[in-house]
């Protein structure tokens, strides 16, 4: 699915991924499906914007340790720009983990 259509598929699997850590994983709390959507939103903005300053060796595609902590510290930051958010550090380095091995399994890059 090329497009907005298949942009949209990837958010709102995005979303129920962020719905499932929030549920499984310590550490990190989403208020409900709309919440989890803006996140993923926002997580894939912030994701992209440090991608394209820093370079692709930072994406969490890569699957170093660079692209870990870079996923981390995005999913930590997205709290404070959505409402109804909460991730501590290890809840933020908990959920890059899961989110890492659910992306090996249901791909969402965008490109």
């Amino acid at each position: 699915m090329n497009g907005w259509l298949g942009a949209i598929i990837r958010f709102i699997v995005s979303a129920f991924v962020l719905l499932a850590v929030g549920a499984l994983v310590p550490g990190i709390v989403v208020a409900g499906f709309t919440n989890a959507l803006i996140a993923a939103i926002v997580i894939a903005i912030l994701g992209y914007i440090i991608e394209e300053i820093a370079g692709e060796e930072v994406s969490p595609q890569g699957r170093g340790l660079i692209g870990f902590l870079t996923a981390a510290v995005v999913i930590y930051a997205t709290q404070y720009l959505v409402a109804g958010m909460e991730v501590s550090l290890i809840g933020a380095a908990l959920a890059a983990v899961v989110i890492g091995v659910v992306d090996i399994f249901v791909p969402t890059k965008l490109r």
